[in-house]
């Protein structure tokens, strides 16, 4: 769960370490300086030198412990400030070690980005304190031990860096997949959104077709022959439950909270020839020639062919004129179904196919894997042909 903001409601913890980091690395700074002093103290050797010297070696623990303030974002130069003030203290007359670089050496495992870098400045400062212990000093056992200490700090600092990284990777890659999955779900909604869009073009262009044209037709005879005007006017009214019909249809495929099971089977090759029949009755002589098995193909190519045959002719409604003629024939084949609707009319007024009509067509085809082409016929008038694959729902 996530707030408004977007921020989740559980945050991982956070130490003082991560909340203050820069109060955090001068309190770790003062603290350094405060621990070789003691540890100067300890040994009595500081207490012989002179005044300047004493200054002197007092100057290098400040600066070493000071420089641990920068360790986050400069491990390298800070480590190396700090080695240097090793090497001062080991070749001065005190020839012991500083605090600080411990801490260093954890930085610079933690926070170096080039390993060769980071691997380098460890085997320097195992070489330094090496010089120190064997070689100004007689070391025994406990020389090797701070040896072992100095790399295992370091190695701890690199294995936690190690660690940031994969699971900075690991959050980069769940927001990704986040990503990824908002993109996906926008898509499948637009996709979505565009064939409701073709269903309600299929529904409306083609039912408000028929209900215009017979509604003219009826003002044309209405005076010269009533009956015939009752009959265009009883046509508007079957077009208009008709388109209701499937209004309502597409409207509770859309709620989804109600059950499908008064849902209306979505319509199909079955029924082109009552389709024939509406747009016979609205003018047009129309000629359904089917060939092959049109019975149980897969039901997205079902519906694709009614509509595509549906849209095919309320163009011819539109863009035709009277008395036209239309053959409509349908093809089932070994690679799918060919679809040739062909009229004598003058076709669409610029006849490019750059309509919603045709477009929407031509989209139902290519979802299918298929191609839709539409344009003059051969012989004049206007032709639409296309071929629709079965998929995987037919061999």
């Amino acid at each position: 769960m996530r707030r408004e903001d977007g921020e989740p409601w559980l945050q991982p913890f956070r130490g003082p370490l991560q909340r203050w980091p820069r109060t955090t690395d001068t309190l770790l700074a003062a603290l350094a300086f405060l621990l070789t002093l003691a540890m100067w103290s300890v040994n009595g050797k500081a207490a012989d030198l002179g005044a300047v010297v004493s200054g002197g070696l007092l100057l290098i623990a400040l600066v070493a412990s000071a420089a641990l303030i920068w360790r986050r974002r400069h491990p390298v130069v800070v480590h190396a400030v700090v080695l240097c003030c090793l090497l001062l203290t080991t070749l001065g007359p005190l020839n012991d070690g500083i605090v600080a670089m411990a801490f260093s050496l954890y930085s610079l495992g933690r926070y170096a980005g080039d390993g060769r870098v980071s691997l380098l400045g460890m085997l320097l400062a195992l070489l330094v304190a090496s010089t120190d212990l064997f070689v100004m000093n007689a070391a025994g056992p406990g020389g090797l031990f701070t040896l072992l200490m100095m790399g295992t700090v370091w190695y701890v600092g690199r294995r936690l860096r190690f660690r940031g990284e994969y699971l900075r990777l690991l959050e980069e890659r769940a927001r990704d997949l986040e990503q990824r999955r908002n993109e996906a779900a926008e898509l499948a909604v637009a996709e979505e959104r565009s064939r409701i869009a073709r269903e309600l073009h299929d529904i409306v262009a083609h039912q408000l077709s028929l209900m215009t044209v017979q509604a003219g037709a009826a003002k044309t005879v209405a005076q010269s022959n009533p009956g015939a005007a009752l009959e265009a006017m009883a046509a508007v009214e079957a077009a208009g439950r008709q388109a209701l019909r499937e209004m309502r249809h597409l409207l509770h495929v859309l709620r989804r909270e109600e059950s499908g099971g008064g849902l209306a089977p979505q319509p199909g090759c079955a029924d082109l020839p009552s389709l024939v029949s509406e747009v016979s009755a609205a003018g047009a002589a129309v000629d359904l020639r089917t060939h092959g098995r049109l019975s149980d193909l897969p039901p997205r190519v079902d519906l694709a062919v009614y509509r595509i045959v549906q849209e095919a002719l309320t163009n011819v409604l539109k863009h035709a004129g009277e008395g036209a003629a239309v053959t409509v024939t349908a093809t089932a084949s070994a690679d799918g179904v060919e679809l040739m609707i062909c009229d004598s009319g003058r076709g669409p007024a610029a006849a490019t196919g750059q309509g919603y009509g045709i477009s929407g067509m031509r989209e139902r085809a290519e979802l299918l894997g298929g191609w839709l082409r539409a344009g003059p016929g051969a012989d004049g008038g206007f032709e639409v042909r296309a071929l629709l694959p079965y998929g995987d729902g037919r061999p």
